[in-house]
């Protein structure tokens, strides 16, 4: 390093120290605005995914039905299920419906998978225990009601069906056939027995049906069928889910995928505006971060005015004055920024840690870039103050005037 470099050197940092108490003030408008940038970056881009983990709590957002007037076979789930990316599949819940009857009045009996059930429906609340085996059932609160059902309660659900020369009985233990005398036809009574181990109550229609294990539905129908709709619950964007949704129509033709839009819909509409905040944020702090530093630099350079016209009376250009000047921001941006990046990611935790309730994902690659934004909001702030140093006149400056 030449003698000018350092003399160079040593003028900037002499200058930052003699005036430490407005370069404090300058140091610490631009260590917040760069902590505002870091952490509210790392917010803006970890929100789909916070955003995406809240809104699974409202339930599932994919829903699969069969194409024509078929059943949701197992081989065709799978293969759909294998379009989405197994860290964003949460879990999925096939359903069966049958119609049956309980003290002899009729209701729907939906088997589902009790393992995953609380996976797609997470804001099931349940009086009581979720069924563990077949035998056991859930009763939906409005049923509950109507049939004077209970927790704990031992309830058998009938299946009446017509006995043809088809009918294959051997699953039918002791069953008996009776004709109906005014139509001739055969029929046979089919009853499983069931504890109750909860009543579900979710204010919704989910308290219309009766839950069994899809062993039991099959058991009860006589008939191993496929399933008649299947809810999926995926950590994605809108946008992810929309692609998804396509593979899964154009690849698989005996199902059809679609959206939940009460909860996909609510989901974009929140985290676009939550973006939306998130900038206009940034923006207003980088901006009250360049008032300042503005301000503060507006200051150093009236107070030095007599030192500039000296520097330019011995010869000084007015190049070298604007170089002083400005690298003594750019040092304060480069120094507020590395303090600021740091600081970043604790605001972002503390924020995300209260907001969302989970930790933020660190984001490396806007260290280097809250550092390059603080640089140069620095040195655009350094602009305005500098162009009056460079007017200061000598011959006025040094006479007093």
């Amino acid at each position: 390093m030449n003698k000018k470099k350092r003399m160079f050197i040593r003028m900037i940092t002499a200058s930052l120290v003699r005036r430490r108490s407005r370069m404090i003030v300058a140091l610490l408008a631009i260590m917040v605005g760069a902590t505002i940038l870091s952490g509210l970056g790392m917010i803006y881009y970890d929100v789909p995914r916070q955003m995406s983990s809240q809104f699974r709590s409202y339930g599932a957002n994919v829903i699969i039905m069969p194409s024509g007037d078929g059943f949701i076979q197992e081989q065709a789930l799978q293969t759909a299920l294998g379009k989405f990316p197994d860290a964003e599949l949460e879990g999925y819940t096939p359903y069966r419906y049958e119609n049956t009857s309980i003290h002899n009045m009729p209701v729907t009996l939906a088997g589902i998978n009790f393992d995953s059930i609380m996976k797609t429906s997470p804001y099931w609340h349940i009086s009581g225990e979720l069924p563990e085996q077949d035998g056991q059932t859930l009763v939906g609160a409005k049923v509950a009601d109507k049939l004077s059902i209970k927790t704990g309660d031992s309830i058998s659900a009938v299946n009446s069906f017509e006995v043809t020369d088809s009918t294959d009985t051997s699953r039918i233990p002791d069953y008996e056939i009776y004709t109906d005398p005014k139509t001739g036809e055969k029929h046979c009574d089919h009853a499983l027995d069931l504890k109750v181990t909860g009543i579900l109550d979710t204010g919704g229609s989910e308290e219309e049906y009766v839950y069994v294990s899809l062993g039991d539905t099959a058991y009860l129908s006589l008939a191993d069928r496929g399933y008649d709709i299947v809810e999926i619950s995926a950590a994605a964007t809108q946008d992810k889910l929309s692609e998804y949704i396509d593979n899964i129509n154009s690849s698989v033709r005996s199902v059809s995928a679609k959206l939940v839009k009460r909860v996909t819909a609510s989901e974009s509409s929140v985290l676009t505006k939550l973006q939306s905040l998130v900038f206009i944020v940034t923006a207003v702090v980088l901006i009250l971060t360049m008032i300042c530093v503005a301000t503060t630099m507006t200051a150093v350079i009236a107070e030095r005015r007599r030192e500039i016209g000296l520097r330019k009376a011995l010869g000084a250009n007015n190049g070298s004055i604007v170089g002083q000047f400005l690298s003594e921001g750019l040092v304060l941006g480069g120094i507020g920024g590395i303090l600021g990046a740091l600081l970043g990611y604790a605001f972002a935790e503390i924020v995300s840690v209260n907001v969302f309730s989970s930790s933020i994902m660190f984001q490396p690659l806007l260290i280097p870039v809250t550092i390059a934004s603080s640089v140069i909001v620095t040195g655009a702030a350094c602009l305005i103050p500098i162009r009056s140093a460079v007017e200061v006149d000598p011959a006025l400056v040094l006479k007093g005037e």
